[in-house]
């Protein structure tokens, strides 16, 4: 029987989520052509007002379109229809290095990872914003602080997948904050990941970037916090519980010190606040505990359904390992 090497390679896709990027989308395809040439290229367009589809289509590239706006969006499309072993997701403004991923794509075969991201490196004061820094810095501290371990760099596009962390991943993002939940759902399955430094450059000139420092900014901060809220229900719950007792508990002090002295509970209003705060946080308390169960029983399900994916690297040596046993005698 031949090797692996030599009897099945990996089927490698290039997927470029693409949004008005006639200006570099060739550029991108011709080095991602040139770096990885067994690789199949997919460009998703996502509803261009310039020529960004018929350039790509030009340039050699598999065209598709997403109609609903948004990166998540796109994402979504592209794991749902394309099929391969190893695909390698970046965007289509030339700025990633694709002369790195021969390397990241071989890291992930050989250590059998299910995610290489390609941690960012600048070659040009210009490629990388302060603002995006400075809040790329702020988030993946803050993803540290909440899911315990974390990313140089969360919010990097540049990231090579194994199948089974494509097809086990529940896209929920609608727009850029889409690079936050996939690190979040390896995070949360503890799937074997790397990162790997990669040049990031400039975006060649005619194209402009699609991010917002402010408000895609804060809906990445929305989906961290909602994502702590349902992957660490018990924490989330728990601690809006603490608050509201320490407050009632607070409020409740001079309560029971007339009524130690005095026997009577003059201030009623305040008696009732406090009254409902402490239910309200034994209510928030019991409500973190059963969301706790739930999850475990959906992370279960989504282990579930990774585990039912070959590993990457493995899976067609072992696929031709079955091959070879049930054309043997059987005795």
């Amino acid at each position: 029987m031949l090797a692996y090497g030599q009897a099945m390679r990996p089927r490698i896709a290039v997927i470029l989520p693409c949004y008005n990027e006639e200006a570099a989308i060739a550029q991108t395809i011709a080095a991602f052509r040139a770096a990885l040439p067994e690789a199949a290229i997919f460009v998703y367009d996502n509803n261009s007002r310039d020529r960004t589809a018929e350039v790509a289509r030009a340039a050699g590239a598999i065209v598709r379109r997403e109609r609903m706006q948004g990166k998540g969006h796109v994402v979504r499309r592209m794991f749902a229809d394309v099929d391969a072993d190893v695909y390698v997701m970046a965007d289509g403004d030339a700025t990633y290095d694709a002369a790195s991923a021969p390397a990241m794509v071989a890291r992930l075969i050989d250590e059998q990872l299910d995610m290489v991201v390609g941690a960012r490196v600048m070659q040009d004061e210009a490629a990388y914003r302060r603002g995006h820094r400075f809040g790329n810095r702020l988030l993946t501290g803050m993803l540290a602080r909440l899911f315990g371990r974390s990313f140089s760099d969360i919010l990097s596009g540049y990231r090579v997948f194994s199948r089974r962390f494509v097809k086990s991943f529940p896209v929920l993002s609608a727009g850029f904050e889409i690079e936050t939940e996939i690190s979040v759902h390896a995070l949360e399955l503890k799937m074997p990941v790397a990162e790997v430094e990669t040049r990031y450059f400039a975006r060649p000139q005619g194209s402009a970037s699609k991010l917002s420092t402010y408000r895609d900014g804060w809906r990445i901060l929305r989906m961290i916090l909602r994502l702590y809220r349902i992957e660490r229900p018990r924490l989330y719950f728990g601690t809006v519980a603490g608050v509201l007792a320490g407050v009632g508990g607070l409020l409740s002090i001079d309560l029971w010190l007339t009524f130690m002295a005095t026997g009577l509970v003059p201030r009623l209003p305040t008696a009732v606040l406090v009254t409902g705060l402490m239910i309200l946080a034994a209510l928030s308390f019991f409500a973190g505990l059963i969301l706790d169960t739930v999850v475990r029983g959906r992370q279960e399900v989504r282990r579930l359904a990774y585990l039912a994916q070959p590993a990457p690297g493995g899976a067609p040596a072992e696929a031709g390992a079955h091959a070879e046993a049930a054309r043997l005698p059987i005795e």
